[in-house]
């Protein structure tokens, strides 16, 4: 008999009609589906509404899952998918908005993006460091083409593997690894040019 993953286990049973298995993946995974739109939109409101749309796609496509090992790849395509729908319906109907984030905002962005970097990124004793350097690091990843970007962002922050993340993009593994070396050669250039340390920039190998 097979091993499977919690997750896997838990859609087995959803699978079998035990409601008690969606609320245990809810409880897992409304946590980091939150994160991902939320660094996606910069909207609480929209991202609390898009994780409540991603799980309730979850439970109408429970039934299409197959136990491989693979829940996370499949569980973020389903949420990149239905941000994609949602961008493309923002821009229909002229909604995008370019907004100024504020000043909290700024500061919980940046404690995000730190938390992807390497340790020796982001030790310096100065404060005033920390912020230039996540600052940094915000505008660089804003300007790197999309889908470098959610390849770094699904790999470093959300910590899934590259295979998973060639799944969640609808991708093969050799895309999404070319894609991630793209994204941390251009990532260490950029640092490298703004004179941080090259001894910590290396660790984004």
């Amino acid at each position: 008999m097979p091993e499977y993953s919690d997750d896997d286990q838990r859609m087995i049973r959803l699978q079998a009609g035990e409601r008690g298995a969606f609320d245990e993946l809810v409880e897992a995974w409304q946590g980091p589906l939150f994160g991902y739109f939320l660094r996606n939109t910069r909207d609480r409101s929209q991202s609390e509404d898009l994780v409540q749309e991603s799980l309730l796609r979850l439970y109408r496509a429970a039934w299409d899952y197959l136990p491989t090992g693979q829940f996370r790849g499949w569980l973020f395509r389903i949420a990149r998918n239905l941000l994609i729908d949602h961008t493309r319906r923002a821009a229909r109907d002229a909604l995008l908005r370019r907004e100024s984030p504020s000043a909290r905002r700024d500061e919980e962005e940046s404690a995000d993006l730190l938390s992807l970097l390497p340790d020796d990124l982001t030790s310096p004793p100065d404060r005033a460091a920390i912020r230039e350097l996540s600052t940094v690091v915000q505008a660089l990843l804003a300007k790197l083409p999309s889908d470098q970007r959610e390849t770094f962002l699904l790999h470093h922050f959300h910590s899934l593997t590259l295979s998973e993340v060639a799944d969640a993009m609808l991708t093969s593994l050799s895309t999404a690894k070319s894609r991630l070396r793209l994204a941390k050669e251009k990532l260490r250039c950029q640092l490298s040019c703004r004179g941080f340390a090259e001894g910590a920039i290396l660790k984004l190998h």
